[in-house]
């Protein structure tokens, strides 16, 4: 997605143009103009005050827990090492300005390169092995699961180096160990079915990884699109302290293989483990839930979602006795979980008289907390009746935008 940007300096001004939603996190830049629904300030120095509704400003002073994107670069000695950026909290900012980020840089050779043509088999035994992997552009057809299971592996793609997982298996799965790092992957689903396409952590996973997290950066996922693509769930996260840097989990709307029986995908992201943080959570367009989070102390900073354009009729997209599905889901049993700038678009193109009874769905509990929310049916074609549980809204045909700011105890209600 083109809605963000991080770990970066402007000297300039920047102005959002006709940014629907944006995200920035860790940036400094001369100045900020222009807005449109949902723009989100995270530990982003010289941003606008946090104004939301009027403009629809969302600002958060610091990042709390975050690990930069790993990069590969040359070093002075002319040789190619990659670096790992450090575990950094309650930051603002980029990490590099003054000097070097802190992190550590490992050498090429701990690394395996992976080449067109490679196999799940060579790919594994290099895992096993104790080999770190570098990505070469290409498409990687895998007939078996990428398995991870040593703590701190490193997985770098580049140029967007895309995993089709050809036998109905997850592409990657990752054991409950500390620290690795993944960045720069497209995981893209093929015509047999994946009932999952990613999972860090096993079912039960329980360990503590604060000190040394999981985090996924610039990791991206394809339901359709490019051809047809199947899969049930597409990232599943089991492992506690995780963080989420920048992921689109797509259910495709256009280009080739799209169609409500063709790219069949039912939920985007399903968070298991307790402590996990996401920037830039991008979810769009599956079939029932969009996000499910079952996981105590969760953290979303900015959500950006579009329902599924395609439902046929409203009949075909009911949770029980409710029209539709919420496109972020907190389960009843969460006692802790928190969230700032997050947007939902309805387009149903093909019945726009479908309604979705709610966008954001969550306990009523006082540790459960919702800030800066706003719902858009785009072009009228649609409703979205609430914008979280009851409260809020519509969006339709004669009120486009819905934004609510606080949630629970949210005075301030405003329809623009």
């Amino acid at each position: 997605m083109s809605d963000s940007l991080a770990d970066t300096v402007v000297d300039g001004q920047i102005r959002s143009g006709s940014q629907q939603q944006w995200i920035s996190r860790n940036t400094n830049w001369g100045s900020w103009t222009g807005q449109n629904w949902n723009m989100v300030f995270v530990g982003a120095q010289n941003a606008p005050a946090g104004t939301f509704p009027n403009p629809p400003y969302t600002k958060v002073a610091q990042t709390p827990v975050v690990r930069e994107k790993l990069y590969l670069y040359v070093d002075a000695a002319g040789n190619y090492q990659v670096f790992v950026p450090a575990l950094k909290s309650n930051s603002a900012g980029p990490g590099w300005v003054g000097g070097k980020p802190a992190g550590q840089s490992l050498p090429i050779s701990q690394f395996y390169i992976v080449k067109p043509g490679a196999t799940a088999a060579t790919i594994n035994a290099q895992l096993a092995a104790g080999k770190d992997l570098l990505f070469t552009p290409g498409v990687y057809r895998l007939s078996d699961t990428l398995r991870i299971n040593r703590a701190d592996t490193v997985v770098l793609g580049l140029g967007l180096a895309t995993l089709m997982p050809t036998s109905g298996t997850p592409s990657i799965t990752v054991a409950d160990v500390d620290g690795v790092k993944i960045a720069g992957l497209l995981i893209d689903a093929a015509p047999t079915n994946s009932p999952l396409l990613m999972e860090l952590g096993p079912t039960g996973s329980s360990a503590n990884h604060s000190a040394n997290p999981t985090s996924l950066s610039d990791v991206y996922f394809r339901i359709g699109g490019a051809a047809v693509g199947k899969a049930t769930e597409t990232l599943r996260i089991n492992s506690n302290n995780v963080i989420i840097d920048h992921t689109w989990l797509w259910r495709g709307d256009h280009s080739f293989g799209v169609g409500w029986t063709s790219n069949t995908a039912a939920t985007g992201l399903v968070v298991n483990g307790n402590d996990i943080t996401a920037y830039g959570l991008f979810v769009e367009h599956y079939q029932k839930y969009q996000t499910i989070w079952n996981g105590n102390g969760g953290r979303t900073y900015f959500y950006q979602n579009e329902m599924p354009y395609d439902p046929p009729n409203q009949a075909a997209w009911m949770n029980g006795s409710t029209r539709g599905y919420a496109a972020y889901k907190v389960a009843d049993s969460v006692t802790t979980h928190e969230a700032w700038g997050l947007g939902s678009y309805c387009v149903f193109n093909d019945d726009p008289s479908i309604v979705a009874d709610r966008a954001f769905e969550v306990p009523n509990k006082p540790g459960v907390k919702f800030h800066s929310m706003v719902t858009v049916s785009l072009g009228g074609e649609g409703t979205i009746s609430h914008v979280i549980n009851n409260t809020g809204g519509p969006s339709d045909s004669a009120t486009n935008v819905a934004q609510w700011v606080n949630y629970p105890q949210c005075p301030e209600f405003e329809v623009v």
